[in-house]
């Protein structure tokens, strides 16, 4: 049997799975997201969650497949302590992406292919869907552009802390990672989804990932 169709016959929570690269994120929160310190236990700073996060991905797989080089949009919507659930999500996958790089990476984030991002199968109760789009991902100094057509502008940039040297919050046990850059969205755009959001000046992070499945880290 080609280990294809081996790959194909494996349930979705039991294929292996890995992404590095970097995630970028701008919320509503006024000042800088208290998720990432609280774990989800403190609620955000306006009471609820309404959010898009942009993934890069330098190294990846998903089975035998290839998915080094993509990129993926996310509208996130959380209606009060993270912890807590009844999220709601929507992703937008890299037009670039063929068929099994496509199911791959919707496994991934919503949960289903499990390992770091399986929590997306516990705390998302409503997933309102995928589309392939342009998504681009681009780094200009120490600035970050997430563009998903007209669905998604975004760029951020980190809050600079003494000497100008970017602020990190280090050795956390957040999920995304354990070193979240302190940032600030210079442009946050979302027209998706029946969602009309303008997040400039609000609460941005930025962290390096590596991600596993299907046990994760």
């Amino acid at each position: 049997m080609a280990q294809t169709d081996a790959v194909m016959e494996t349930p979705v929570g039991q294929v292996p799975w890995a992404i590095k690269g970097e995630l970028i994120l701008n919320c509503n929160c006024t000042v800088f997201c208290p998720c990432v310190i609280s774990l989800g236990k403190h609620a955000p700073t306006e009471g609820y969650c309404q959010a898009w996060s942009g993934i890069r991905i330098d190294e990846g797989f998903y089975g035998d497949e290839d998915i080094s080089g993509l990129n993926v949009g996310l509208v996130l919507e959380i209606p009060g302590l993270m912890a807590r659930g009844n999220w709601k999500a929507a992703a937008y996958i890299d037009e670039r992406a063929n068929e099994a790089a496509y199911d791959g990476l919707i496994n991934i984030f919503t949960g289903k292919a499990r390992g770091t991002t399986g929590l997306f199968g516990v705390l998302v109760s409503e997933f309102l869907g995928a589309e392939r789009a342009p998504v681009t991902f681009e780094t200009e100094g120490n600035a970050r552009r997430l563009m998903v057509g007209k669905k998604i502008q975004g760029e951020i940039v980190p809050v600079p802390g003494k000497n100008g040297a970017d602020q990190v919050v280090t050795n956390t046990d957040y999920w995304m990672g354990p070193d979240i850059t302190v940032a600030t969205a210079t442009k946050g755009r979302v027209r998706a989804f029946g969602r009309v959001w303008d997040f400039d000046g609000r609460s941005a992070e930025i962290c390096q990932i590596d991600w596993v499945g299907p046990q994760g880290k």
